[in-house]
């Protein structure tokens, strides 16, 4: 027994173990469980402090402090019920389209936006604003469904578009660096984009419009919209100017979160920008910035510390692998990634699993390739809202619920293992990969 509670990585994973605990079950607001996590990593000493504190370092908080800073602006100057007028005048007509037309451009702008952060930063402005002209109110279930189709269309989908969300850019890295791999774009998007992508994607608006039903009102507009003023015309312009940074990021090497974070001083600095102190203060949600730095700083730590390594490692012995069963290991393999996903969160997951990949390849006998592209299913499909932290990101800017985001996470999921990772292996074995 003493040995057991010497064990250098027992301390480490019973303060992971219990964050994960206290943000699955949201006994804690998520910002306080973060808190609480730096307070007793810090207190504890189970990781150096540019760890523990690692994702305040990262691109994905400064994009979604940027993305905060944005959205006030785009809110403020009008831009945001100007894009909602002209998409509100076509698209709510019924539920089902709202609901569609919201998940369809979430997907469709990741094709030019290579940022999960950045693209919600976008749409959840202009959404909400479409949401109150179609009468739908803060608060009500309807609204939730909207902020959810933001933040799951965005996230989920995405993974089947190779450089537009970090998961896949780590799986690309990973594969690079520990086989020489090279992950090319069309062939990564014929794997994954039938299954999902587009019977996901119809899958979630299913959802979404059975679990948040709606009923839209369209506000026929008594008069025409005004010109545009001057403070729009030159936000405009600076949205213009960064979705183009964002789109060249290959060209010129600066970060989508670096990009962001100039344009959100931009809009800050006085008499040139938009909004004042007092609106930095109201509108900047610091609680979600906190919770996603957690997030991020508790997925670092796990696989500094070696936790992630030694639960690889125990999954690989346990897990049926086995050539003669080549479905069963096929579950097995996303069932790995999903277990993985509960302690490393979606981003720090493929960086683990990516690197045990050779080890499950001679254990089912798949083609490394295969077992490598398998984990996206894992890895895209979270049970809990806070292992994505696009997700948590469009519900805390959408105000929902943590209970809300569960549910959409559980009903999809189960749907996901049940249909879609059949179909997901049939497609597999279609294209020749297995």
């Amino acid at each position: 027994m003493s040995l057991w509670f010497t064990h250098p990585l027992f301390l480490p994973s019973l303060i992971i173990g219990l964050t994960i605990v206290l943000w699955a079950t949201s006994l804690l607001q998520e910002f306080i469980t973060a808190l609480l996590f730096f307070s007793a990593a810090m207190v504890f000493k189970i990781a150096p402090p540019e760890v523990i504190f690692g994702g305040f370092a990262s691109s994905a908080f400064w994009l979604v402090f940027s993305g905060f800073v944005l959205g006030v602006a785009i809110r403020k100057t009008g831009l945001a019920d100007r894009a909602a007028r002209a998409l509100s005048a076509k698209l709510t007509d019924s539920w089902p389209l709202m609901v569609a037309s919201v998940v369809l451009l979430s997907y469709a702008l990741a094709f030019v936006m290579p940022s999960n952060m950045g693209r919600i930063a976008l749409l959840m402005p202009i959404v909400a604003a479409m949401a109150k002209r179609a009468g739908i109110a803060d608060g009500t279930r309807a609204w939730y469904g909207l902020a959810l189709a933001v933040g799951f269309g965005t996230f989920q989908l995405s993974a089947t578009i190779l450089p537009a969300n970090v998961p896949n850019l780590v799986m690309s890295g990973a594969a690079e660096g520990s086989y020489g791999i090279h992950l090319n774009y069309l062939p990564y998007l014929l794997l994954h984009t039938p299954v999902l992508g587009i019977l996901k994607g119809l899958i979630l608006i299913g959802l979404i419009c059975w679990l948040f039903p709606g009923a839209p009102k369209p506000q026929q507009d008594p008069a025409p919209a005004t010109p545009m003023g001057r403070d729009e015309k030159r936000l405009a312009w600076l949205l213009a100017g960064v979705l183009l940074m964002w789109v060249s990021e290959s060209w010129h090497g600066i970060g989508p979160a670096w990009t962001g974070l100039a344009a959100a001083v931009i809009v800050m600095l006085p008499r040139v920008g938009f909004i004042t102190g007092e609106e930095f203060s109201a509108g900047v949600n610091m609680r979600t910035c906190i919770y996603v730095a957690g997030i991020l700083g508790l997925a670092i730590t796990v696989t500094q510390t070696g936790i992630g390594n030694a639960v690889g490692e125990a999954l690989l012995r346990v897990m049926p692998l086995d050539p003669d069963t080549p479905f069963t290991s096929f579950l097995a393999l996303t069932g790995i990634t999903t277990a993985l996903n509960f302690i490393m969160t979606a981003n720090g997951v493929p960086a683990l699993y990516t690197t045990l990949a050779q080890s499950f390849s001679d254990a089912t006998g798949f083609p490394l390739l295969s077992v490598i592209m398998i984990q996206v299913a894992g890895y895209s499909t979270p049970l809990l809202p806070y292992q994505a932290s696009p997700i948590v990101v469009a519900m805390g800017l959408g105000k929902v619920p943590a209970k809300a985001g569960m549910l959409l996470c559980i009903a999809l999921a189960i749907v996901t293992y049940l249909l879609l990772l059949p179909l997901d292996y049939l497609w597999f074995n279609w294209l020749g990969k297995l």
